[in-house]
């Protein structure tokens, strides 16, 4: 937008000249309450200039458009429409002044009325600039509170206008004209209000307490008239004044837009509730006191305004019910139904006996892919994979997000090709890239043929994921452990029999203190891989026969943590990492890496590799020093119970040990 002119130094102070206009009006209205009718009622006239006032104020509100860019056609058409006024109270005034009776309507109406066509298009696209994004049920209230308003002000003035106003049509027509316009403008500074929500700026403020002060004192001045009471110079003669100067001021306050206006709560029903029963209350009092038919007619509109409001509200409501209902049913990031609306969908299904098949997916290599590239390419994948999920399941049902990386699929079960509906899911689950690669395991279950509850579904598809996915690192950690085993015994021959006999002697402890079979699992791989590290330990310190320098025994202490790296690069073995460190800690707290102590420290699974292990170091040849025999071996650890080893840790190993030499014997 091109910048408007370089204000000249007396319009750079507009605050100032706003503060003495508005002070003039204010030394008028007390000059007025000191001598009302009086003769310093006309001497007032000569020195404080009514007239002058008034001009100065419309040139001061039209001076606005020339020096600022912004809103130039409201202000101006607002600037024209005081002036107008102006010119008609001049005309009025110099034409009329010695007249023994003044002519009605003369040319002096006519500049009075054009005020008001100017000043609602000014403040019609004033505000229209200044709104964006307004509701519909605003609307509707701000048109509901200016028919209520208008009804209301017809039926106080207009009958006593119409009766005591004397003379053919056009005196008629004019005196109802202004009656119109007044209310009219009433109207639209209510209208304002209610669209915007009463949030105001300082501009909007002024504005509308002109329009309002203008209009009750030209009310006012009518009715007086009317009914033969007025009297120059009262009080209601500066009502012209002050709300046209408070009009002016408002043409140079700040512009601050109201965006998004957001009425909700008790003020959202608050004005359309009150003006409607303003407009019913005035049909009613029809019943018992007649009103005239203009304030019938406005009153009717308001209350089928209220009536509109209701269609608005309910149909806004009912929007805004299925949005809701959408967002609480619909995965935010993928865009895929979620987990509410899967078991909404499922348990509706088990009732209807509907055959179905349920699929659930759990992506591989997503954690991985999430540490590597990040959340936000993370979180971009599953978008990407979603989408292509609900296209390969949309010919057979429907696709679900359940939460993380997990996902579920719902397909009719008649005459349904499980194996092709399965293939193509499992196709739009798989990426991969530089560096990735991203596919998924998967459980299904036929309902309700296998089950005929939402719970039991779920637990059998969930069963037969974890399975599938189980099996897949099962392999995977088996072909780790095979390599790293292998380059153990292509490093050191003995110290893959060692690590066998203490995997086996771990798993029989293990089977003795009734482990479970996913710990004896994870119990077995822990003894097999404990001792991966001393990959980087050199030879010549593995092999020394000597005692070790403090030196050499830095190397040694390293070896775990450099086997808990080693085994955590391999995410089928990221749960033995964890436990590696541990297998060299003692109760007491007397060892290394970490210096932990006690049961709640030192998991058991890596207590009874530590016991193991010492067994078979104690029993095994070593270039420094003799074997033991079983007997001192376990003496020792007997010795040591409590200090360095679990004490039921120890008895378990003995009584696994006294087995094998009777079975032996």
């Amino acid at each position: 937008m091109r910048p408007g002119l370089p204000l000249p130094s007396s319009l750079h102070g507009s605050t100032t000249f706003s503060i003495a206009l508005l002070g003039g009006v204010v030394a008028y209205v007390a000059l007025l309450l000191g001598d009302v009718g009086g003769s310093g009622y006309d001497a007032l006239r000569d020195v404080f200039s009514y007239n002058a006032l008034l001009l100065v104020a419309a040139l001061f509100c039209l001076a606005r458009p020339v020096f600022r860019s912004d809103a130039r056609l409201p202000w101006t058409l607002v600037g024209l429409g005081l002036l107008a006024w102006v010119i008609g109270d001049l005309y009025y005034e110099l034409a009329f002044a010695n007249a023994d009776e003044v002519p009605f309507p003369s040319l002096a109406d006519g500049f009075y009325l054009l005020l008001y066509p100017l000043m609602y298009a000014g403040l019609a696209l004033l505000l229209y600039s200044r709104l964006q994004d307004i509701r519909t049920d605003l609307w509707v209230d701000g048109v509901i509170a200016a028919l209520a308003i208008a009804a209301v002000g017809a039926a106080l003035v207009f009958d006593v206008i119409v009766e005591t106003t004397g003379g053919d049509f056009w005196t008629v027509w004019t005196n109802m004209a202004y009656v119109i316009a007044d209310l009219g403008l009433i109207g639209v500074v209510t209208f304002v209000l209610a669209i915007t929500g009463w949030h105001l700026d300082r501009s909007w403020i002024f504005v509308l307490v002109g329009c309002f002060v203008f209009s009750v004192a030209d009310t006012a001045y009518l009715y007086a008239t009317a009914t033969e009471t007025y009297q120059e110079g009262a009080l209601m003669d500066a009502g012209w004044l002050a709300g046209i100067a408070l009009i002016a001021v408002a043409a140079w306050q700040p512009r601050r837009p109201v965006v998004a206006v957001r009425v909700d709560g008790f003020w959202a029903f608050a004005l359309p509730t009150v003006f409607g029963a303003v407009a019913l209350g005035l049909l009613v009092y029809d019943h018992f006191m007649p009103v005239n038919t203009i304030a019938l007619v406005l009153s009717g509109a308001a209350v089928a305004g209220v009536i509109v409001r209701m269609v608005v509200t309910f149909r806004r409501n009912a929007h805004l019910l299925e949005t809701s209902r959408h967002d609480a049913e619909t995965d935010e990031l993928t865009g895929l139904a979620n987990r509410r609306l899967l078991l909404h969908d499922l348990e509706n299904r088990i009732e209807a006996r509907v055959p179905t098949l349920l699929l659930m997916f759990d992506l591989d290599g997503f954690k991985s892919y999430n540490d590597a590239f990040g959340h936000g390419a993370g979180d971009a994948l599953l978008h990407r994979l979603a989408l292509k999920l609900g296209v390969a399941a949309e010919p057979y049902g429907r696709a679900y997000r359940m939460g993380g990386d997990e996902f579920c699929v719902i397909a009719d079960g008649d005459n349904l090709d499980r194996g092709r509906i399965i293939s193509a899911a499992l196709s739009a689950l798989r990426d991969e890239g530089d560096g990735f690669q991203i596919s998924s395991a998967y459980g299904a279950a036929m309902l309700p043929a296998e089950a005929a509850e939402l719970s039991e579904a779920l637990r059998i598809a969930d069963t037969r994921l974890y399975g599938n996915k189980d099996s897949r690192r099962a392999s995977a950690g088996k072909q780790t452990r095979e390599v790293l085993l292998s380059v153990l015994t292509e490093r050191d021959a003995d110290l893959r029999g060692h690590l066998s006999a203490v995997a086996r002697l771990a798993r029989a402890v293990g089977e003795a203190l009734d482990l479970p079979d996913a710990e004896l699992h994870d119990l077995t791989l822990t003894a097999e891989l404990h001792d991966v590290g001393k990959l980087a330990i050199p030879d010549s310190i593995l092999s020394k026969d000597g005692p070790l320098t403090e030196d050499e025994w830095v190397f040694v202490h390293r070896h775990t943590v450099v086997g808990e790296r080693i085994l955590a690069s391999a995410p089928a073995l990221a749960r033995m990492s964890r436990l590696v460190p541990s297998t060299h800690e003692r109760l007491d707290g007397m060892s290394y890496p970490d210096g932990l102590s006690g049961e709640e420290q030192i998991p058991l699974l890596a207590r009874i590799v530590s016991a193991c292990d010492a067994f078979y170091a104690m029993i095994e040849a070593r270039p420094y020093r003799p074997a033991l025999s079983e007997e001192s071996a376990i003496a020792e650890l007997r010795r040591c119970s409590g200090t360095h080893f679990d004490p039921a840790v120890v008895e378990a190993l003995i009584e696994v040990r006294g087995r094998a030499f009777q079975l032996v014997a």
